[in-house]
């Protein structure tokens, strides 16, 4: 059973919202309208548990590079902010003190 940390959503909106946005809602500043606020919660959710399972920040960014491509049917994707946004939720969820130890 894998024991997950006490995480603030809305510090993972934040990072999803300034890095990934791979549909482009959020108006260049990060800041997007309520309607939208929840648009990737599930794939946020989906590299929390990833990471807390042991996968490493780039398998994490090969998973929102996928999403991009695959799922949401954009014909190229931005490996870097993938790469960048992998790289940002690893580092809140280990800063957390009931955060995974290490993430590779």
């Amino acid at each position: 059973m894998t024991f997950y940390p006490e995480f603030q959503p809305s510090r993972l909106r934040e990072i999803v919202w300034n890095m990934w946005d791979p549909i482009g809602l959020a108006d260049g500043n990060g800041r997007y309208g309520a309607d939208c606020a929840d648009e990737y919660d599930s794939y946020l959710l989906q590299v929390v548990s990833q990471l807390c399972n042991g996968r490493s920040r780039d398998e994490v960014a090969a998973y929102l590079v996928d999403i991009a491509t695959e799922h949401i049917g954009l014909g190229d994707a931005d490996p870097n902010a993938a790469a960048a946004t992998a790289n940002a939720i690893s580092n809140y969820l280990t800063s957390l003190p009931d955060g995974p130890k290490a993430v590779r």
